[in-house]
């Protein structure tokens, strides 16, 4: 039988023809995949695919068109499909790669800024009562030189004496910090 018989036959559900093109033209599907396609099991899965495809719009086929031709073209389209969806697949991962390393480096940042903040406070408990006192005024509630000096009653300059010696110590201990932590 030829190709046209036997399309005609697949038309009309015959199961015998559509074995028959099968063993006709699986070879000539795959090795036309093979040049488009490494992997033989996706090879394999794309000439399985063709050929469910035949089967499902079986009602389509018309006889008098190159059966070949429409293998190919279905070969070729089931092809490119894998292609963008290998692409996009591809692309989710390194995405999804991408988000989780940057929060992942955000998480890092952010629990160094915590811990940071931690033990600033820490730094800022041992500070001599007063000291403490007009430091946490001035950062904390955001109250000026003049309006600390008001509150306690005491002069610009001892507050200002004050905020420069509670600078100092952070700073000198943050510096600790940092060089244990590099070390």
């Amino acid at each position: 039988m030829d190709d046209k018989e036997l399309v005609a036959l697949v038309k009309e559900g015959n199961n015998d023809a559509f074995s028959s093109l099968y063993r006709q033209y699986w070879g000539k599907v795959y090795n036309f995949s093979k040049l488009y396609i490494r992997s033989a099991q996706e090879v394999e899965e794309i000439v399985q695919e063709v050929f469910v495809k035949v089967w499902e719009t079986r009602d389509r086929l018309d006889e008098a068109e190159n059966f070949k031709g429409y293998l190919f073209i279905i070969t070729r389209n089931l092809i490119f499909n894998n292609f963008r969806k290998s692409f996009n697949e591809d692309f989710y991962k390194v995405s999804v790669l991408d988000a989780i390393e940057e929060s992942s480096c955000n998480i890092e940042e952010e629990i160094i800024a915590n811990n940071l903040k931690e033990y600033i406070d820490q730094l800022i408990k041992e500070m001599p009562a007063r000291q403490k006192e007009v430091f946490s005024l001035s950062r904390e509630n955001h109250l000026s030189y003049k309006e600390i000096a008001g509150k306690l009653d005491i002069s610009e300059k001892t507050v200002e004496r004050h905020i420069n010696e509670a600078l100092k110590y952070l700073k000198r201990n943050i510096k600790l910090l940092s060089l244990f932590m590099l070390a």
